[in-house]
């Protein structure tokens, strides 16, 4: 699995240091994970101190994911996608 974390703290609240804003958010996150279920297709809104929507984390598969994945469950191929590794069609 791929934990993904992305944040904009280019706009943080007026008078607010931006790395002090990135360390709240990542231990308010860090802190409230258990209370998601980490499977590829999780993810949730990430909110500044002014409760702004600043970002988003996800959870991703990895290609050993997607080799096990049954058809239609997150991180599975796409019908008729060629596996992961696999050589390109046409390819010699």
């Amino acid at each position: 699995m791929r934990f993904l974390l992305e944040v904009d703290v280019d706009d943080s609240p007026t008078g607010t240091d931006p790395a002090r804003e990135l360390g709240r958010i990542l231990r308010y996150w860090g802190g409230n994970l258990h209370h998601f279920e980490l499977r590829p297709g999780s993810g949730a809104a990430v909110h500044d101190s002014a409760y702004r929507e600043v970002g988003r984390w996800s959870v991703t598969g990895t290609p050993e994911t997607t080799e096990t994945a049954a058809p239609g469950e997150a991180g599975a191929p796409a019908p008729g996608a060629p596996a992961p590794g696999a050589p390109a069609q046409g390819a010699s």
